[in-house]
């Protein structure tokens, strides 16, 4: 049975802005680790579905992608966040800030018996 727990649908584009603003230029392997690492593990990110979330990202042009070279001297694209990129990240986390603290607020409410 897994016990990592599935990353909630329109999350994963957060984390990776996030992830870009803090960290710098990542290729897409050491994006989804740093977000294994911070979550202390309980977090695991499918490496599908994290290209297919960089290459929406692209698509919105929210972050921007250029060849380099990894640390195991392989050819890999690194990911960066662009202007509009930073932008929405603002406007992400203020949208989850209020999400997660209505979340919040709902389970402490105590039901009727």
């Amino acid at each position: 049975m897994e016990n990592k727990a599935d990353i909630l649908q329109g999350t994963l584009d957060l984390m990776v802005l996030q992830t870009l603003a803090a960290m710098g230029p990542l290729h897409g392997y050491g994006i989804a680790r740093r977000i294994e690492q911070i979550s202390d593990e309980s977090l695991k990110v499918n490496q599908g579905t994290i290209y297919l979330c960089l290459v929406r990202l692209m698509q919105k042009r929210w972050i921007k992608a250029e060849w380099g070279t990894s640390e195991n001297n392989r050819k890999a694209r690194f990911y960066s966040i662009s202007k509009a990129g930073q932008k929405q990240l603002v406007a992400e986390a203020e949208n989850w800030q209020r999400v997660s603290g209505t979340i919040g607020r709902l389970l402490q409410l105590k039901g009727a018996k």
